[in-house]
This record gives C-alpha cells, sequence and structure tokens, in this order.
C-alpha cells in the first residue's frame, strides 16, 4: 500500500536555516523512490489553524517511507527544518 508522508509549515522562525534544510533535504532523496504529489503550491486552509505551506511526497509503503524519514542524511537536513519552522509531519498509509 502506498503512503504518504506529509510537511505542514505552520510558520516560518529562520529563513536561513530553511534554506539549508531544503537544499539538504533533496540531497537526502537518495535513491529513495519519492513522488512528490504537492509541493508548497497555493493552499486554502478549509478548517482549523492557519498554515504556511504544505508538501506531501508519496512513497511506495510504510517502510520506504520511514527508511527515508530515518535515514541519515534525512536526520541531517531535519535539523535545520527544526531550526528554521513549526512543522507538523505526518506518516499516512494509503488504500491498497
Amino acid at each position: 500500500m502506498p503512503a504518504y508522508v506529509i510537511f505542514i509549515k505552520n510558520s516560518t522562525k529562520d529563513a536561513e536555516a530553511l534554506k539549508v534544510y531544503s537544499q539538504k533535504a533533496g540531497a537526502a532523496r537518495g535513491d529513495h523512490k519519492i513522488t512528490p504529489l504537492a509541493y508548497y503550491g497555493p493552499l486554502e486552509v478549509l478548517e482549523g489553524d492557519p498554515a504556511e505551506g504544505v508538501v506531501l511526497l508519496q512513497f511506495p509503503d510504510t517502510a520506504a517511507a520511514k527508511a527515508w524519514y530515518d535515514s541519515p542524511a534525512y536526520q541531517e537536513a531535519k535539523e535545520h527544518r527544526l531550526k528554521g519552522a513549526d512543522y507538523r509531519v505526518i506518516l499516512a498509509e494509503g488504500l491498497g
């Protein structure tokens, strides 16, 4: 079953740290099979708290999503994301 990692950027704290994150996160893709479905495009919050941006990534399955997220390369990038902005990150399993 496909799995989805959803990044919801609530608010930016440090734009320079986010630039570093963007570079490192792109490099962390490596050989992981990732299909970006949404990437900081226009959005409209219909319910709940406001958001500055949303990223939706598709993976072949939950194990693949976790392998990417837990990889040393992404964990290094994540340090800069945590400095740069307040995010919610959700792993959701898709329908088979």
